[in-house]
């Protein structure tokens, strides 16, 4: 069994004032430092079942630990993620965010937050793409952490806003464009 250390992000409401715009244009990046929350847990990384959904939505079933994980794509690259419903953003870390083509020019860690292993910097990006079985969502606001601060994708409320739904019964996560 592969066990991980996971962050779960808790960001706080960072963007209050500049809160984006989920109807169509590029969410604006935040300004000045920020304040975030994390608070780590180890988790069972043996992915979630995922079931084919019909009209444009799929169903994961729990893993053995009842987090739902998937197997994504971002910006067309393949990233297994843990859909945490307590994330405010997508959040994965700099090798990750490297690997999907974000430059060391790009990515600015200006934003200071906590973590449960210290304080850590995160830089804030827009993620192209990300898609799950046949749902595609652009411009996803995401913030990247330091390798040692995260360990695993975490998938937030900043790609879940950005379905039609999403809902939890039966033990199975379903999710719908």
């Amino acid at each position: 069994m592969l066990v991980r250390t996971v962050i779960f992000a808790s960001i706080a409401a960072v963007l209050a004032t500049q809160a984006p715009s989920f109807l169509g244009s590029a969410p604006a990046r935040p300004e000045g430092p920020v304040s975030a929350n994390f608070i780590s847990g180890a988790v069972d990384a043996t992915p979630a079942t995922a079931v084919a959904g019909n009209g444009g939505g799929i169903r994961l079933k729990a893993n053995d630990q009842g987090h739902y994980t998937g197997d994504f794509r971002i910006n067309g690259k393949s990233v297994s993620g843990m859909i945490d419903t307590g994330a405010t953003y997508v959040a994965l870390n700099e090798t990750m965010a490297r690997r999907l083509g974000y430059t060391a020019n790009q990515l600015d860690f200006r934003y200071s937050v906590n973590t449960a292993n210290g304080q850590t910097k995160a830089s804030h990006i827009i993620l192209d793409r990300v898609e799950i079985g046949g749902i595609r969502v652009r411009d996803v606001e995401a913030f990247v952490l330091k390798d040692e601060a995260l360990s695993s994708t975490l998938v937030g409320m900043s790609f879940l806003k950005k379905l039609a739904s999403y809902s939890v019964a039966d033990g199975s996560l379903s999710l719908k464009q």
